[in-house]
């Protein structure tokens, strides 16, 4: 009977200590209308950003991309959306999955003049919650989720459905940043 006792005892121990224990939590899912997670990145001088302090100041736009040929044509669209966009508060900023160097010849190749950073393990995608390449997040001032636009899209359709969200989020004008490309591009 002690023996008998002893095991129930044992038992009931072992049983409230794995209950007293928290599981693990999940991630927050990444959403629309949802905060958005933590994340840090190294940008094109080496400094660490801190995601949370550039939505602090105001909406962000975060391209997870490449430099495929895809993502290629629709750089112009993303560098239209930052020129438009950044007087009236939008940081935007470009997060390659690709060696350093490679990004650095072709960020300088296309000129681009915005913020960006290396991930080559692809972590951010996993952050992000995403295996689409390229995906935009749209991350208003304080961190809410305010769009999520995953995939390629070349004809500029996509590029011109996220600036009219920006300009609403900026209140500002919205630009026609499809049209602005194909200006340039017959100007060439």
């Amino acid at each position: 009977m002690t023996r008998l006792l002893t095991v129930a005892l044992g038992l009931c121990f072992v049983v409230s200590f794995a209950f007293a224990q928290d599981p693990a939590k999940p991630a927050p899912k990444v959403a629309i209308g949802q905060k958005a997670p933590e994340f840090k990145f190294k940008d094109q001088s080496g400094k660490v950003i801190d995601l949370a302090t550039l939505f602090a100041k105001g909406p962000v736009l975060v391209r997870l991309t490449c430099g495929c040929s895809g993502c290629d044509k629709e750089l112009a669209y993303f560098q239209e959306i930052d020129a438009a966009y950044k007087k009236a508060g939008l940081t935007s900023v470009a997060i390659f999955k690709e060696a350093d160097a490679k990004v650095a010849k072709y960020a300088a190749d296309k000129k681009i003049n915005m913020l960006y950073g290396v991930d080559t393990k692809g972590a951010a995608w996993d952050v992000f919650q995403t295996k689409t390449m390229p995906t935009n997040f749209l991350i208003g001032k304080g961190g809410e989720i305010l769009a999520i636009a995953p995939g390629c899209d070349t004809s500029g359709l996509l590029a011109k459905k996220l600036s009219d969200k920006i300009a609403k989020t900026v209140d500002a004008p919205a630009v026609d940043v499809k049209a602005k490309v194909e200006e340039n591009n017959k100007k060439k």
